[in-house]
């Protein structure tokens, strides 16, 4: 147990790294406790509420991106056959939506088992994953909420890339 005990004292917790690149970048972070900070986003959509997470159990760095929006219960179902076809295309993190207020959040961690320490690429990378990920993907959930569009359809029509700026 000895040893366990040294091994859990000299675990460096990450937020502190996070707090500083977000000091770095003039993003505004809230420490809300030792193992969460919390940051709000300005996307090109909305704002995104992003929300990171050490568990020194797992020895893993969690972080959330959520809209700022809620799904119509009448469009939860087919928003989850939206985010199964996303979630079938990311490599990293996945989508889900919480069906008792219908938020959609973007999920993602860096698993840092052995002891090892996250560095400020890896953190930054972490978050620049998850807000990507729900810029990517918002008009899509915008047409199947508002525009009635079926999964398949939305889906198709996020995904068109354009060039240049009109």
């Amino acid at each position: 147990m000895g040893s366990l005990q040294s091994y859990e004292s000299g675990t460096t917790n990450p937020l502190d790294l996070i707090e500083r690149l977000a000091e770095r970048r003039d993003w505004s972070v809230d420490r809300t406790n030792d193992c969460e900070v919390t940051m709000v986003m300005g996307g090109g959509w909305s704002d995104l509420y992003v929300s990171l997470n050490w568990r020194d159990d797992l020895e893993s760095l969690l972080v959330a991106c959520t809209y700022d929006m809620k799904v119509p219960p009448a469009r939860k179902d087919e928003v989850g056959r939206l985010l199964a076809l996303v979630n079938g295309q990311l490599f990293h993190g996945h989508f889900d939506m919480w069906h008792g207020d219908g938020s959609i959040v973007f999920r993602n961690n860096l698993v840092l088992s052995g002891g090892a320490v996250a560095n400020d690429a890896q953190c930054e990378t972490l978050i620049r994953l998850g807000i990507e990920s729900c810029e990517r993907y918002y008009p899509a959930v915008q047409y199947v909420c508002w525009a009635g569009q079926n999964a398949d359809a939305a889906l198709e029509s996020s995904l068109l890339e354009t060039m240049g700026e009109a």
